[in-house]
């Protein structure tokens, strides 16, 4: 006979199996149902219909099962990740076989997941959105090739050209470099990746740096080398034999890249260091690059358009329009609808427009005016032969700003603005006033990129210098050229793209400043002279519309879950029909945002904006319950009968109060003291 312990243990046993067996079953993925909806992407790529009407019973009857995994309840919205894969290549004969693991270790113990961040939220505190990122990182050491060909590459350049007067780097240009990473890039195809190349090519014959544009610095002029370069495609390469360089604030503020050892762009120009040292300092890159190039902070929350608008109101002088030098309004119009054409800035749908208006400052008394208003003053002490005082003037872009909005209507009778019904309209007002001064936006800027606008000025000023420094030279700012300023504040308040020198941090529970990525092909920054894209604008310009467009999707199935709570739950809100209903509907609707949650992790933009389109139909058929529910549940509150009076109870409590009453008054007749008698 088998002990009763022994069958106790069994039948636990076979509990715990069949227990395991059924979560495995409900968590498993639904069997047709990718296929189905990658169907209807093809024949409703806009997702106009709802797809839940169309799907046949074999796969409603799954979606019928609650999930587990995903239960309807908030945390189950707030837990959407995003995981950014990167591929790492160690290129240079240094690096030994244990790089690649050492350098994963380092990243993984730095690195966690952590939420999208926004700079300037447009009504919430809270500087964040509800979805988190998560770096996936995969190392490893490229073919001794590819260090051969880049070494001699380099080696060819150096000894060939003569060195420098006015620096001790040499200028290379970034292409000897960048046309043998990006034929090597082009072998990695398909791309599910970003690429990383760090370069530690070994000794060369003199130091050098890379130049961005052709020419050389001259005294009226400088030219910044750096050791970096991002491409047009998802990829960017590090030559750590580059340099030293330093640039950034001049004098005094934040975000310098400086020439010592401890930056670690330099690790390789200091003392000598371990393989685990170095390692450690490169992890720090990696970790650098993915905060500001990889996952960078929204510059605002960007809502999806269909239709978008550039409006350029040029406001000028009586000769101002016939100067055309540094405001190259094609140009700056190219920059963008090259990438727009090759479907590397816009969505599914988007269309993107630009116009140009005119608008002569002697006919608009309100332009004068907005400029007398934001116009202030600072001073600055100057040593000649003796400390001077010196008053100079700047627009306040703040005031400048509310002006405008106070006196929109004015502004766009007088440009002849037409009125736009649809899609999202940015008007970038240009001053080009005729004064020979300097006068720039919060002394600083030549344009400032709001949410609903880009103010940008220019004067007779030819240049004048700045408060930055690259390599030991200041920086000249260019006062008349606002070809590259204006594209950088058109993707900020056009796409939400932060520039490369700003990220949000919610330790400091400010923005931060660090100018190490703002060199090379940015349009962000004093350092950089070009005004083309790389992959870091074309990817978050995209990538920031779906992220909000997602965000407000959590916010909004969050409120219909706390509405359920708040009734008592789905099983007691919602009858058996109905139950059944919302069960599929949550199932498909969480299912779509996981599916487009991998979409944008794959880059695959536009299935990522159908899951997310489709996932409203769903959302809204929930919410559509929820409301038939609980106007139901309310009506029969409303037509609820009051329950029959209780008279056995109120009788007999009236008796027992009578009797208690009763006895109390003939308390004497019925307690009297019996001594008496005798």
């Amino acid at each position: 006979m088998i002990p009763a312990a022994v069958v106790v243990r069994l039948l636990l046993l076979y509990q715990l199996c069949i227990a395991a067996t059924t979560t495995t079953t409900a968590a498993a993925p639904i069997i047709g149902l990718d296929s189905f909806l990658t169907q209807q992407f093809r024949k409703d790529p806009q997702a106009a219909n709802d797809s839940f009407t169309s799907l046949p019973s074999s796969l409603k009857t799954p979606l019928s099962h609650p999930s587990p995994t995903h239960p309807p309840h908030p945390s189950s919205l707030l837990s959407l990740d995003l995981p950014i894969p990167i591929t790492l290549h160690l290129v240079g004969p240094t690096f030994t076989s244990s790089a690649p693991s050492l350098i994963s270790s380092f990243v993984t113990s730095a690195l966690s997941s952590d939420l999208f961040h926004v700079i300037t939220p447009f009504s919430s505190v809270e500087h964040h959105l509800s979805i988190s990122h998560s770096l996936h990182l995969s190392a490893s050491l490229s073919s001794p090739s590819l260090s051969t060909s880049l070494s001699s590459a380099l080696n060819s350049h150096l000894t060939s050209s003569p060195s420098p007067l006015r620096s001790p780097l040499s200028s290379v240009p970034y292409s000897v470099i960048d046309q043998i990473i990006q034929q090597e890039f082009e072998k990695e195809k398909p791309i599910n990746s970003f690429h990383i190349y760090i370069l530690h090519l070994g000794s060369q014959p003199k130091p050098y740096a890379y130049s961005y544009t052709h020419g050389d610095s001259s005294p009226g002029f400088t030219k910044c080398l750096g050791s970096i370069w991002t491409g047009k495609d998802r990829y960017l390469w590090i030559d750590l034999g580059a340099g030293p360089v330093d640039y950034g604030p001049a004098l005094s503020g934040d975000g310098v890249l400086p020439k010592g050892e401890f930056h670690p762009f330099a690790a390789l120009h200091g003392r000598p260091k371990s393989q685990k040292a170095l390692l450690s300092d490169l992890a720090s890159l990696v970790w650098s690059a993915y905060q500001v190039l990889l996952v960078p902070s929204l510059r605002i929350p960007v809502p999806f358009e269909n239709k978008l608008i550039v409006e350029f109101i040029h406001i000028h002088g009586d000769g101002g329009s016939s100067s055309s030098l540094g405001l190259d309004w094609k140009s700056i119009e190219s920059n963008f609808m090259n990438e727009a054409n090759e479907h590397g800035l816009l969505l599914r749908d988007q269309n993107l427009s630009f116009r140009k208006y005119e608008v002569k400052l002697s006919e608009c008394s309100i332009c004068s005016f907005a400029i007398a208003r934001a116009t202030t003053s600072y001073t600055s002490r100057y040593l000649f032969d003796n400390y001077t005082l010196i008053v100079s003037e700047y627009l306040d872009s703040k005031r400048l700003h509310q002006t405008i909005l106070e006196s929109v209507d004015e502004f766009r009778r007088v440009a002849q603005l037409p009125e736009e019904e649809f899609g999202r309209v940015l008007p970038v007002y240009v001053f080009d006033l005729d004064v020979n001064t300097i006068l720039l936006l919060d002394r600083y800027h030549q344009t400032v990129a709001f949410k609903d606008m880009v103010i940008a000025v220019r004067t007779k000023s030819t240049q004048t210098v700045s408060d930055y420094s690259c390599n030991g030279h200041h920086v000249f700012t260019q006062a008349r050229e606002l070809e590259r300023p204006l594209v950088g504040s058109i993707l900020q308040s056009m796409w939400g793209v932060s520039p490369t020198h700003l990220v949000w941090s919610p330790r400091h529970n400010s923005s931060l400043v660090d100018y190490t990525w703002s060199i090379g092909q940015t349009p962000f920054g004093p350092f950089s002279e070009i005004s083309s894209l790389s992959f870091v604008q074309k990817d978050a310009a995209r990538r920031n519309v779906l992220l909000t467009t997602l965000n407000y999707t959590i916010t909004s199935g969050i409120d219909v879950l706390d509405s359920i709570a708040a009734h008592g739950g789905d099983r007691k809100l919602l009858k058996h029909a109905r139950h059944t209903e919302f069960v599929q509907r949550w199932n498909l609707f969480r299912y779509k945002l996981d599916r487009s949650i991998s979409a944008m992790s794959h880059f695959d933009y536009e299935m990522a904006l159908y899951y997310l389109r489709s996932s409203d139909h769903d959302l809204y058929a929930i919410h559509n319950l929820v409301y038939q529910a609980s106007q139901e549940l309310e009506a029969s509150l409303v037509c609820f009968k009051d329950p029959p009076f209780p008279w056995t109870s109120f009788l007999l409590s009236a008796g027992i109060l009578f009797a208690f009453f009763f006895a109390y008054a003939k308390r004497d007749k019925l307690f009297q003291n019996k001594r008496k008698q005798f």
